[in-house]
């Protein structure tokens, strides 16, 4: 079964955490929540969640996933705790999936692993980007970086999570139950 993990940091934007969460639980994937300390998490929107474990109790060869939500604070915080750069490119370098969404790109970008490879972001932070291989496509899929713009684009960002894990058919089956054909 495919492992993914999903950083919550405070002030994480709730639509870019819950709905990869919701839709990879949905297609059978194993997903953990992990939380940058312990006890629960409040979002930029001030919905609290309660992370399954925190990032001290997960390794990068435990996992085939990674997938960071933006917001803000949240991208910030994430940004600046080195377990998660760290755990960022111990992913990158073992070629396992990193994915992040609206302005949490700034976050493998501050980590190195974005390099030369396309990806998109919330255009508010697209400056903070400017110099690499940036496209505005609703979601991007570079080998093993997946990228998408932000909060109205979580539902596809997370059915490319789905395709990339379990194939084309199980995300065109949810999509197809969910009602968001594709």
């Amino acid at each position: 079964m495919a492992k993914v993990v999903v950083f919550l940091a405070p002030g994480f934007e709730e639509i870019e955490a819950i709905t990869p969460i919701d839709v990879l639980r949905r297609a059978e994937v194993d997903v953990t929540v992990a939380g940058l300390q312990d006890g629960p998490v409040t979002g930029s929107h001030g919905i609290t969640v309660c992370p399954d474990t925190t990032i001290d109790n997960v390794r990068p060869e435990d996992v085939d996933m990674v997938v960071l939500p933006g917001g803000m604070p949240g991208t910030d915080n994430l940004r600046r705790d080195p377990r998660v750069a760290e755990f960022v490119r111990g992913m990158d370098r073992a070629g396992r999936y990193v994915c992040a969404i609206c302005a949490a790109p700034l976050v493998l970008h501050a980590a190195g692993v974005i390099r030369e490879r396309p990806l998109t972001s919330h255009p508010g932070v697209s400056q903070d980007l400017a110099g690499l291989n940036y496209r505005e496509d609703r979601v991007v899929e570079a080998g093993t970086l997946i990228t998408s713009r932000g909060p109205g684009t979580a539902l596809e960002f997370s059915l490319e999570l789905v395709r990339v894990l379990k194939g084309a058919e199980t995300a065109e089956a949810l999509a197809a139950f969910m009602l968001a054909r594709r």
